[in-house]
């Protein structure tokens, strides 16, 4: 907060002793779940995917699921946008004969279980399921794969950048522009919402003091292995020495090194991805990074780990600002390392 002469004057606190945010200069945020519900169902349902290639006939239904957060905050004009979704869209296919006698007409669902600011500029992962496995089924969901993955990213990056432009905000940036030194004439005893500032602290906390931690590493085993070893507790007690926790299931808890370390799973793909909330008993009450393990196998028997943890924070509960590089130095010493002697995956 800006001290008592110093900094834009519309923040006004040298006239205002409660420090209220007056007309949410300072900051303001919108919800933006349901918007994003409107908007996703706008780009995604009821749309045609292949209308007759190949006498196949695929389109979207409607949007079954848009779970999560999504919100814009306008601090002194500037746009910043939040949101962690987990979206699923039903879609139907029909496969006919050349006579245009129909031969199957099957279910399936797109599910896009993240799609985050914090990966605004990478496409987000997208399973294709068809109800019906037979021939003629499997044809089907190969054809969206082929026609509709491309189609339903692209719809995705539109709801990106929208939300990066405010637009669900745009009538709060708009009285901004038209008045930014309003704040100054409204009588000091308007108060600011209590609820509204407590949920915009926690969101700056998510968007300053905080770093993200990458690593790739390379091991000498299959993807599903490395999978089952991190998902494992026993194996987790025996290659680091300690006590550990970890349930196998979506929404279950994790404990690991003897309670230093807990959280819970976000998302689980077998072999291939592992999203956990992860937090150290040190660090400040309520506050959570998240740990996103993609497992990728370019050779059978080669596996990449590519580690993205972000929002770690700067400093513990204490002020020590050794956190990131205490946190890096784990993953590679006490797990990565530990788990190439232990199980012998070395490159």
């Amino acid at each position: 907060m800006a001290k008592y002469g110093e900094g834009d004057k519309r923040w006004i606190v040298e006239d205002r002793p409660d420090g209220a945010n007056v007309h949410n200069w300072h900051w303001s945020e919108t919800d933006c779940l349901e918007w994003s519900k409107n908007l996703l169902s706008k780009l995604l349902a009821d749309q045609t995917i292949l209308a007759g290639e190949g006498n196949l006939f695929i389109k979207t239904k409607k949007i079954e699921k848009v779970e999560g957060e999504a919100y814009v905050n306008v601090r002194k004009g500037k746009i910043i946008p939040g949101y962690e979704l987990n979206v699923s869209i039903s879609w139907q296919g029909e496969a006919k004969d050349a006579d245009g006698k129909s031969l199957l007409i099957a279910d399936g669902v797109v599910e896009i279980p993240y799609i985050s600011d914090e990966n605004a500029d990478e496409d987000p992962d997208l399973r294709v399921i068809v109800k019906d496995e037979g021939p003629i089924g499997r044809r089907l969901k190969d054809a969206f794969l082929a026609k509709g993955k491309e189609f339903v990213l692209k719809q995705i990056r539109v709801y990106v950048d929208t939300m990066a432009k405010g637009e669900p905000a745009k009538d709060e940036l708009e009285v901004k522009k038209l008045n930014p030194k309003a704040p100054a004439a409204v009588p000091a005893a308007t108060p600011a919402p209590a609820p509204a500032k407590k949920t915009e602290e926690r969101k700056e906390k998510k968007k300053e003091g905080f770093k993200t931690i990458k690593l790739t590493e390379k091991f000498s085993c299959r993807a599903i292995n490395m999978y089952e070893i991190l998902m494992d507790e026993n194996r987790w007690k025996g290659f680091t020495q300690s006590n550990a926790k970890i349930s196998k299931e979506i929404g279950g808890e994790i404990s690991i090194f003897d309670g230093s370390v807990t959280g819970k799973n976000m998302e689980l793909q077998e072999g291939k991805l592992i999203v956990q909330k992860w937090r150290f008993g040190n660090w400040p009450d309520g506050m959570y990074s998240t740990v996103r393990l993609v497992l990728e196998e370019p050779e059978p028997g080669v596996t990449v780990v590519k580690l993205t943890q972000t929002d770690v924070p700067e400093e513990d509960r204490y002020g020590n600002s050794t956190v990131v590089e205490n946190t890096e130095r784990g993953w590679r010493d006490l797990i990565f390392h530990k788990i190439r002697a232990v199980f012998g995956f070395g490159v």
